[in-house]
């Protein structure tokens, strides 16, 4: 019997829990979304190295606002 955290017992109770939580119809769906999304964040992780970051460019300067001509009474 193996020893730790992934023994076979654990490994079918888990199995067994996710079978009966999202049922056997299910299960072939999740891991499919899964597997895109870790591929997904791997490939978007693999792209971002020390060499190639660029920092963003500052944004450029608001103008000030435009006096509106209604609100400038001199008495």
């Amino acid at each position: 019997m193996g020893s730790g955290l992934l023994s076979p017992l654990h490994v079918a109770i888990v199995i067994a829990a996710a079978v009966l939580i999202f049922g056997p119809k299910r299960l072939p769906e999740l891991g499919r979304s899964v597997g895109r999304g870790i591929r997904d964040f791997k490939e978007g992780v693999g792209g971002v190295t020390v060499d190639s970051y660029e920092p963003a460019p500052p944004p450029a300067a608001a103008a000030p606002p435009a006096a509106d001509p209604g609100t400038d009474r001199t008495l």
